[in-house]
């Protein structure tokens, strides 16, 4: 498993929110916003270097806990999320490690070194645990934005293809073949992004993130024990209730965990 941290860091791009003030934002309100942007940037920067720097003397525990710092101000990036499961790796979190790869794959699917720590966390989790599908794994190829896109562009070629047609009516039969071909990659293409979209807004996964944590019957603490999940195990979701979620383990039992020890994420 790979240990070395990434020294890149890259801030989200968010939206600017403009005070309404009565008109347009001024020129001094657009330069006090770059400016703050820049510091804020700069000290996320600095912060992401020092967390770096505990990894680096081997204190994973407080290079977790400053990488988790820099990620609750709602900042990401994958380099972030990887350096923070490959802390929480070395401090002997396993779930934390799994969530943590997880999230920078949803950004970053294509990412090999991330797939090789993700791999190679998953396969130190002891007891029953979800995996993924081949179908998951080769949608999951492609990030929601990059299939939408693609869907896209597969979409646009075949209208320009089929207004050609109806402009020129000659160059029908020479077009007739790439009309199908390109309607029938678009179809095939909105239908993986529909089942990507559905999976990922309908569908969430959980990481068990403390050890030898007891699924109950019910949402409560005097309900009866179902089954006990190791530490990394991976579930799917079914229900959520105040403090509690429903799952289902990879062997198909079903209980309900208490919110704190799971991290739960949207599908891939």
């Amino acid at each position: 498993m790979k240990t070395l941290f990434r020294s890149g860091f890259r801030q989200k791009a968010g939206n600017f929110i403009f005070l309404k003030c009565g008109g347009w934002p001024t020129v001094a309100t657009l330069a006090i916003l770059f400016f703050v942007g820049n510091l804020f940037a700069s000290d996320l920067a600095a912060d992401f270097s020092a967390a770096n720097r505990f990894y680096a003397q081997g204190k994973f525990p407080e290079a977790a806990r400053a990488y988790e710092t820099i990620l609750q101000t709602g900042a990401t990036s994958p380099a972030l999320l990887f350096n923070f499961g490959n802390a929480e790796f070395k401090s002997g979190h396993l779930g934390r490690a799994i969530a943590a790869y997880q999230r920078a794959e949803q950004l970053s699917p294509r990412d090999a070194e991330l797939r090789a720590n993700l791999a190679f966390a998953r396969n130190q989790v002891q007891g029953v645990t979800l995996r993924e599908s081949r179908w998951q794994n080769w949608v999951g190829a492609l990030t929601l934005n990059e299939g939408a896109a693609l869907t896209a562009v597969l979409l646009w070629l075949t209208f320009g293809l089929l207004i050609a047609r109806q402009i020129r009516p000659a160059l029908v039969p020479k077009l007739k073949s790439a009309t199908w071909i390109f309607t029938a990659l678009t179809v095939f293409s909105a239908t993986v992004l529909g089942k990507q979209a559905a999976n990922h807004f309908s569908n969430a996964n959980a990481v068990v993130v403390a050890d030898n944590v007891t699924a109950r019957s019910g949402p409560f603490e005097d309900a009866q024990s179902a089954f006990t999940a190791r530490d990394g195990a991976e579930m799917s979701v079914l229900s959520r209730r105040e403090d509690w979620v429903q799952v289902a383990d990879g062997a198909g039992k079903i209980g309900w965990l208490p919110a704190k020890q799971v991290e739960v994420l949207p599908g891939a």
